[in-house]
């Protein structure tokens, strides 16, 4: 199409509807093509161009269609746009081939092409525009032509006059002009477009004329002597197209001052032609075997009189499905074999081209789903229906009953363990200390923990050991927490374990984990703290994989944030009694949090030491706590102690490894006879080595050394080592 130049509030306008028109492009004529999967192009050859699928006997290349006349091609775009496919046996009044959108069983659709004339508000005549359009197959053995089924001449615009003039051909003869295919049609306007209706093209504001069958070419063009001066507000221009009567619907007074109309036209309104195989009839084509496009399994020749010019085209027999043009031809379509989607309601067996319902022993009907169907005996059906329905609602009865006796009763166990964990006196614990302004334990029902955590499935899980297992679980809040189960519960310490709980959740430390509430509703309680998303310190310890954390300055932060922890603690006063890096985790930052206090003891006012079962963990274990079962503050240093040499050597507090004289030798006794004998840099991490002073390590080693004492009464204090620890931070290389 030449170049279109609007007057300016035509083009601005037009503007508005740019993104509209390159979304439509897109969206145009993606319909469903002859090809099925079934249906494909021959061998070797290119079976798209961009959007189009090309059946046999089209083709794009030299061998894949059936003839000249069928062939294809697909020229790549420049602007990124998929590939076109172009007519090589069409052209336009510029000797160009023209764009097909869409190929099916019996049509071709073209982009088409719109004749035009606009106007200003003074002239008289046509200021620009391209006035006329054509098209020209070329040749009378092409086996296309215009089809008259589809198409019409449109002329939309006021005081437009539009010509068609058609040249056609008879069965082979070469092309003549004839009056018979000249035909034109005038539209009109009212003033203001106010008789203008949307959808009907009867002569106001748009016109429509048929054409005749067997058209090759034809010219379209407009009478460049019509005035719109009196109409220019609203129909600038006037147009004259051929096209698909079914695709183009008249929108009113919108299309007689759309500046974006020829667009629209052009991309969603297309030009179909007919094609057929030869100009032959089907009895005529039979005759030359050789040239028989229909000689394929299960296939049969139509003729194709709508055309104009006669030929004929293949198709495949009922039942089958394929391309009729290639071989093998046409195949069986198996209609039994979806079930759900056959004709048929209970059995279907598949025959060449057909199939047969049936239905079982003693049932009537023709089996077909558009038909009878199959129905069973009268008397069968009722009694069984009667007998399934009954049943469900004894089923259902007595399922609900069982479950109404199942919910009450762990309601009721509910209600034992409550009492039995401790319930009421933690509920009166916290409304006594309501006063206080603090935040007090959140007490959880089983049925919230179940919810937040699956109902304790496995893929919950985050961590299992003596005392129990580690649940990840997420609140109605989004809170992500996590849930320790543990595996047993002194029955006579419930007066203490509650008074501690009350204790543990008021704690608010950096760096110690946060006991957000509990559940007594189960055997033994569950406690429900913050969750802690990086893992242990043993895990990033041991784990050789990842290492980009380790080095000198995080080992010592995390040192410091661990030991003012565990002080803290201390000034409660609370033993933790299970200090271990399995029990120092890591968030997202490598922030230190102390967590588990399930073997942590409150420490009565006025007390040093507590006399308890020994608990606690192998490799960690203070030897003084181990043989008088007397639990001080110190026996948390001992543990602690171990830790710092855990993270010092990076070596597993038990360390069966070693020499035999040496084997099942404790990390802490192997430490400090290292340090004693001068061997400290022998078993210190060789990256430590490197970024840290030779001072700062040992003056680290020898604080270790203290921590790992025998006797409790040589070992610092908590807080001392937090104070040591933080200067040696302060130690320069």
């Amino acid at each position: 199409m030449s170049s279109v130049s609007f007057p300016r509030s035509v083009r601005i306008s037009s503007l508005v509807l740019l993104v509209a028109t390159m979304v439509v492009r897109a969206c145009s004529f993606t319909r469903v093509t002859m090809l099925s999967a079934l249906n494909i192009t021959k061998p070797g050859c290119q079976r798209k161009c961009g959007n189009l699928t090309i059946p046999y006997p089209f083709g794009v290349g030299r061998g894949c269609s059936r003839s000249m006349w069928y062939d294809i091609s697909c020229n790549a775009s420049t602007n990124g746009d998929p590939p076109r496919a172009i007519t090589t046996w069409v052209k336009d009044e510029n000797e160009n081939g023209m764009e097909i959108l869409d190929i099916s069983e019996t049509h071709i659709r073209l982009r088409n092409q719109v004749a035009y004339s606009c106007f200003n508000s003074t002239a008289e005549t046509s200021t620009f525009g391209s006035g006329f359009k054509s098209f020209d197959l070329f040749n009378s053995s092409v086996p296309f032509t215009l089809s008259s089924e589809s198409n019409m001449l449109f002329i939309v615009g006021c005081h437009d006059l539009g010509y068609f003039d058609g040249n056609f051909d008879f069965r082979g003869s070469v092309f003549i002009n004839s009056a018979d295919q000249t035909g034109s049609c005038r539209t009109d306007c009212s003033f203001e477009a106010k008789n203008v209706v949307a959808g009907e093209c009867d002569g106001i504001g748009c016109c429509q004329a048929i054409i005749n069958k067997g058209m090759k070419s034809y010219t379209v063009s407009l009478d460049p002597s019509a005035n719109h001066t009196s109409f220019f507000s609203y129909n600038p221009c006037g147009y004259a197209f051929l096209a698909d009567k079914e695709q183009f619907k008249f929108r009113g007074a919108l299309d007689l001052h759309d500046p974006n109309f020829i667009n629209r036209i052009i991309d969603e309104v297309p030009m179909v032609l007919d094609w057929v195989i030869d100009n032959h009839t089907c009895s005529l084509a039979q005759q030359d075997p050789a040239s028989y496009a229909c000689d394929q399994q299960n296939t049969i020749c139509v003729d194709a009189a709508e055309s104009g010019i006669g030929g004929y085209r293949c198709s495949c027999r009922p039942g089958y499905q394929g391309n009729p043009y290639l071989t093998p031809g046409c195949s069986d379509i198996n209609e039994c074999e979806n079930l759900s989607d056959s004709p048929c309601s209970v059995t279907c067996k598949n025959t060449p081209g057909n199939y047969n319902c049936s239905c079982p022993p003693g049932y009537s009907g023709d089996g077909e789903k558009l038909g009878t169907g199959c129905k069973p005996p009268f008397p069968f059906l009722k009694f069984g229906l009667g007998i399934g329905f009954g049943t469900l609602f004894l089923l259902i009865g007595v399922s609900w009953l069982c479950m109404k006796i199942k919910k009450r009763r762990n309601v009721k166990m509910k209600e034992i363990f409550f009492q039995k964990n401790g319930g009421l006196m933690l509920k009166q614990l916290i409304s006594s200390n309501k006063q206080d302004g603090i935040e007090q334990i959140k007490v959880f029902t089983m049925r919230e923990l179940k919810v937040a955590t699956k109902n304790f499935s496995e893929e919950t899980i985050v961590g299992q050991g003596g005392y129990g297992t580690v649940y990840t679980g997420v609140l109605p809040n989004n809170e992500i927490v996590a849930m320790k189960r543990s595996k047993f519960m002194d029955q006579s310490q419930i007066e203490q374990f509650i008074n501690e709980l009350v204790i543990l959740a008021r704690i608010r430390h950096p760096n110690v984990v946060r006991l957000l509430g509990c559940c007594l509703e189960d055997e033994v309680p569950l406690l429900v703290y913050e969750f802690i998303s990086n893992g242990t310190l043993y895990n990033h310890i041991h784990n050789t994989k990842e290492l980009s954390w380790y080095c000198w300055n995080n080992c010592l932060r995390i040192s410091i944030e661990s030991a003012n922890a565990i002080a803290y603690l201390h000034s409660i006063p609370i033993f933790h009694r299970d200090i271990k890096s399995m029990n120092i985790l890591l968030d997202e930052s490598y922030t230190t949090k102390v967590s588990d206090f399930g073997a942590s003891r409150l420490i009565p006012l006025n007390h040093t030491h507590l006399s308890t079962v020994v608990q606690g963990t192998l490799g960690y274990l203070d030897p003084e706590y181990f043989f008088s079962s007397q639990l001080t503050e110190k026996s948390d240093v001992f543990s602690y102690g171990v830790v710092l040499a855990e993270l010092l050597t990076r070596a597993k507090p038990i360390l069966p490894e070693r020499q035999t004289e040496e084997k099942n030798r404790n990390l802490a006794a192997y430490f400090v006879k290292c340090v004693e004998e001068n061997n400290l840099f022998d078993i210190l991490d060789p990256q430590l080595v490197e970024e840290a002073s030779q001072e700062q390590l040992t003056n680290i080693a020898k604080l270790v050394q203290k921590c790992l004492s025998v006797k409790g009464e040589d070992r610092p204090t908590m807080k001392e080592i937090a104070m040591e620890l933080e200067e040696v931070q302060k130690q320069t290389r």
